[in-house]
């Protein structure tokens, strides 16, 4: 299946989201930041990420904006995963280049169908 890059500062987020993706055969790699999720992302190529918003450092609007503005990894759908659910988050999250917009507690049908989307485009 394919390998899916999970970003988020909480190791029971991490731990959740893995659970789903390896349940239906998806590889994971995992980075506890946003600056991590950037680099990981560049070295390894991951078929698509999870990011989350609210992190130390460079947050997940910010990695994400890195990652679809950058012609390297352009080509990796960002699904935004967090607790943030205004409109406002969600608009901005696209304009940074997410192709979906997910809120916490995410629903594991939800997640993996989101996913199956953003890997069949």
């Amino acid at each position: 299946m394919a390998r899916i890059l999970v970003v988020d500062d909480s190791p029971t987020e991490l731990y959740k989201l893995t659970g789903m993706l390896e349940k239906h055969g998806h590889q994971v790699l995992k980075a506890e930041n946003g600056a991590d999720g950037v680099a990981l992302a560049r070295a390894e190529k991951p078929d698509a990420v999870l990011m989350d918003i609210v992190m130390p450092g460079l947050n997940g609007f910010q990695a994400t904006r890195q990652l679809t503005k950058d012609p390297e990894t352009a080509q990796i759908p960002v699904i935004i995963v967090t607790t943030k659910d205004q409109e406002t988050d969600r608009v901005w999250g696209k304009r940074q280049g997410a192709r979906d917009y997910l809120t916490k507690p995410v629903d594991e049908a939800v997640l993996i169908s989101t996913l199956k989307g953003v890997l069949a485009s």
